[in-house]
């Protein structure tokens, strides 16, 4: 594209932001914004990397919702009201949208719950078309398979393999959890046991708490999954432009303890750890800052990054793009046509810059590059 085109481009999207449709629902304080799609504010960031082209397994690619349990809206953006998406959510099954043919984004006032006794499967897709905001006040979505109040469905809560839950196809934005207290971290989601997976979504300023030795994930936190598999991460974007990132004390855009993750084809870039202090946090501090993109902590566990991209992510303390520290030293990191670069901050491994692990971490990297 011309420069002449990029300005000519750049003037139309100022001059159509004053063209904005608004709609508001007083009685349950949810708020509609409707956004002409030739004017899409996120216009230009897509879901994932555009130069990832790496194999996606069957497990992790789109679920199929052409049968759906729940639609959410009859048609009209009016229709589709955050108190509508949060009882589709509490409900399960698989849920998809209609609320017209433009970009509609729903505003939460609280966080959609899953209940743990609904449906062993679900799935919530937005079509390419739904953006779902925390208005910079709440947490979006919640799965917690130990958490009584959303029902427990076994004696061993922290491994079981169910709800197995994928979000697609949707753009998740201003999430905030700094007033959650119990369940912490994890700015637009939260996960904690069955399976969870992202596939075709974008993640734009969410945020969690600020600090903290080991709380994390600006846009994701995620807690034990069933036999220790892998948290799908396909063809998504976290943050992809200049004051687009998510943040919080750890892990600017993902957070987890005793988890895998298998990135494919995604971009991370633009987000920030936060805290200072590191973990355990230095005296004096409030500790945290640590893992720019990604924060990694546990025992047994595996980071896949293929066909990835992690640049411009920040940190105060340790891993601009990656930190991932297995305590038992028995975890490891697999990078394949992936590139890391760009990243700001402090790393302690000496042999990949951005990123901070145990010297006797097993890092494995092919086809990729790994560079300040």
């Amino acid at each position: 594209m011309s420069i002449r085109h990029l300005f000519l481009k750049y003037i139309l999207i100022l001059f159509s932001s004053f063209v904005l449709i608004s709609c508001s629902d007083d009685s349950d304080n949810d708020a509609i914004v409707i956004d002409n799609p030739l004017n899409d504010p996120y216009d230009g960031i897509p879901a994932g990397n555009p130069d990832g082209s790496y194999p996606v397994p069957a497990e992790a690619s789109l679920e199929d919702v052409s049968n759906p349990t729940t639609v959410v809206g009859d048609g009209t953006p009016e229709s589709c009201t955050g108190e509508v998406f949060i009882d589709a959510v509490a409900g399960g099954g698989k849920i998809v949208f209609n609320c017209g043919s433009d970009p509609v984004t729903i505003t939460l006032n609280k966080p959609a719950k899953i209940f743990n006794d609904t449906t062993p499967e679900i799935v919530i897709d937005g079509g390419g078309l739904i953006t779902l905001s925390g208005n910079n006040e709440t947490r979006i979505l919640y799965m917690n398979t130990c958490d009584p109040d959303q029902i427990w469905t076994t004696d061993h809560c922290d491994n079981q393999d169910t709800p197995r839950l994928t979000v697609q196809n949707i753009t998740f934005i201003n999430g905030n959890s700094t007033s959650e207290t119990a369940y912490d971290g994890g700015g637009a989601i939260w996960v904690r046991g069955g399976r969870f997976k992202v596939v075709n979504c974008r993640f734009f300023n969410n945020t969690c708490a600020s600090t903290g030795p080991d709380v994390g994930g600006g846009a994701i936190r995620v807690f034990s999954q069933y036999n220790d598999q892998p948290v799908f991460i396909v063809n998504s974007t976290f943050g992809g432009k200049e004051n687009y990132g998510n943040h919080g004390s750890n892990g600017g855009a993902i957070s987890s303890i005793g988890v895998s993750w298998t990135i494919i084809n995604s971009l991370f870039s633009h987000n920030t750890a936060i805290g200072n202090g590191g973990n355990p946090s230095q005296a004096g501090t409030p500790g945290g800052g640590s893992g720019g993109a990604i924060y990694n902590d546990g025992n047994t566990m595996t980071l896949k990054l293929l066909g990835s991209h992690i640049e411009f992510n920040q940190v105060n303390d340790f891993g601009s793009a990656i930190f991932f520290v297995s305590n038992d030293h028995s975890g490891n990191i697999v990078i394949d046509e992936s590139v890391i670069q760009n990243n700001i901050g402090g790393s302690w491994y000496p042999s990949y810059p951005g990123i901070s692990a145990h010297d006797d971490t097993d890092i494995i990297v092919t086809n990729s590059s790994v560079t300040e």
